[in-house]
């Protein structure tokens, strides 16, 4: 096994943690990917990664010009200042300079005279990292696989006395499965990268490392995503690694009507699900947690798909919870997700920058139905909300995770997800009919962490903040969806101007 110092970092930090450190140090790599991929992007980051770092390295560019990838830099803000560039485009610059302008193209010059001509620069630069950009010039000369497969272990060959790290871009235009299989069993390790197009919204990205020997790296697909500043990756999350020890204790919300309903309050380290049609006080009541936590100094996070912040933070203070101040200092962190940028695993990531960066001790989702929109076509969508549950559990955080019901009143369904059985807690919500108004009902049908009431209290939420009412006994239907309240009037809570 490599060891931790033998690593080449990739310039990329995600990238770095999928592979458990980076490349092994003085071995030839294989980046393959689809046009628009990221792969130049990567290749870039790579070697600019090595400048900052005091090594020298070459970038053989035989598909783009020079000022191509340095336009490509520039829109990320870089620099390519002494990155040594060797640009395929006149044999006899390129035995002198190194920098070639184009007078023959590569398809014009015979295979065996190319690779001298590449070899001869590497000799003149003596580089510790290396990019090929791309194969499919040299597999066009080559033009049949045995050659152009004999040609790739020569330069593995040659490469190997001299440490330095070697990427090979394949832009995947030309060839198929037998030449893909060449590739793969000839170098040291293969990076994948695809490109999806959605049938609404950004361009998702992905990364899938397929072979790295000697190192135990996190197999599978990893999302990512190309902004300024160059190529983000996403670690697939993986829960069963990062269990956390922390105190079994129960979170209290500030109002003791509704601690009473789950014993005390939702355990650390455990998942409660609201749930009930729009408008029926989830958010209101998730807000108050959060609150009673930053009153206590523990750092909260919401994540926001429906709801505008600045709406959120004034529909709060109106009912008596000033969530402001703490947003302030630190102490809440609001974060506005936009469902149509964003993928599974950024979402995950920034899940995990909340709890391990900034300490976030509760955490809100609000709403499950903003979550799933913002992943319209990702296969075993479920499976990766569990994951992402686990590991706030085994992390010791608080969730809470809305769930608004499809309709309003009769019966209602739960979404295209029912997670009800992820949840540790399950709170109902439900709109009521009584004397004339519409009310709101809220009851527990489920807690892994202990006793739990199992009766049904109204709920009522004003501006003095929120009220439940004693259990009311005389009612039906509530579990059906098409609640009905037949008993006492005065076991209803009172509402201002009630006749």
């Amino acid at each position: 096994m490599q060891t931790q110092s033998s690593r080449v970092t990739t310039g990329v930090q995600g990238l770095d943690t999928v592979m458990n450190g980076g490349f092994p140090q003085g071995r030839l790599y294989l980046l393959e990917g689809p046009p628009g991929s990221g792969k130049t992007t990567l290749s870039l980051q790579f070697l600019l990664r090595g400048l900052k770092q005091g090594e020298r390295c070459l970038y053989v560019t035989l598909s783009e010009t020079a000022e191509e990838l340095r336009e490509v830099a520039s829109a990320h803000g870089w620099s390519l200042d002494g990155l040594h560039l060797f640009e395929l485009g006149s044999a006899e610059d390129a035995l002198g300079n190194g920098r070639l302008q184009s007078v023959l193209h590569s398809w014009e010059v015979e295979l065996d005279e190319t690779v001298k001509l590449i070899l001869a620069e590497v000799d003149r630069v003596r580089p510790s990292r290396v990019v090929f950009d791309s194969l499919s010039e040299l597999r066009l000369l080559a033009q049949d696989s045995l050659r152009y497969r004999r040609q790739i272990l020569a330069l593995k060959q040659y490469f190997a006395p001299q440490s330095a790290t070697v990427i090979l871009v394949d832009d995947l235009t030309s060839g198929g499965d037998e030449r893909d299989g060449q590739l793969h069993s000839l170098c040291h390790g293969v990076v994948s990268l695809e490109r999806l197009t959605l049938d609404f919204g950004a361009a998702r990205r992905r990364l899938q490392v397929q072979k790295l020997r000697g190192v135990n790296f996190i197999a599978g697909y990893h999302d990512m995503a190309i902004r300024t500043g160059g190529l983000e990756v996403f670690p697939r999350l993986i829960a069963s690694d990062h269990h956390d020890v922390f105190p079994e204790e129960v979170l209290p919300s500030g109002v003791t009507e509704i601690d009473n309903l789950l014993g005390g309050g939702p355990l650390r380290g455990t998942c409660t699900l609201l749930t009930g049609p729009a408008g029926c006080g989830k958010t209101n009541v998730s807000l108050q947690y959060v609150w009673a936590a930053c009153e206590r100094g523990e750092k909260c996070c919401i994540f926001e798909f429906d709801e505008r912040i600045g709406t959120l933070l004034i529909r709060a203070k109106a009912l008596g919870i000033d969530l402001q101040p703490h947003v302030a200092s630190g102490c809440l962190e609001i974060l506005q997700v936009d469902p149509a940028e964003i993928s599974p695993g950024e979402f995950a990531w920034n899940v995990r920058r909340a709890v391990e960066d900034r300490d976030c001790r509760v955490l809100v989702i609000d709403s499950l139905n903003g979550y799933v929109a913002a992943m319209p076509q990702e296969k075993q969508l479920m499976l990766q909300l569990h994951e992402m549950l686990s590991y706030l559990n085994q992390k010791g955080v608080a969730t809470l995770l809305i769930n608004p019901q499809a309709g309003l009143v009769g019966t209602m369904s739960t979404g295209s997800l029912n997670v009800s059985y992820i949840a540790d807690a399950v709170i109902l919500f439900r709109f009521f009919e009584a004397q004339g108004r519409i009310r709101k009902a809220i009851s527990v049908i489920k807690n892994r962490g202990g006793p739990h009431e199992d009766t049904i209290r109204e709920l009522k939420i004003n501006r003095d903040g929120i009220a439940l009412s004693g259990p009311l006994k005389e009612f039906k239907g509530i579990l059906t969806g098409t609640p009905e309240f037949v008993g006492d009037a005065a076991s209803l809570l009172s509402h201002p101007h009630a006749g």
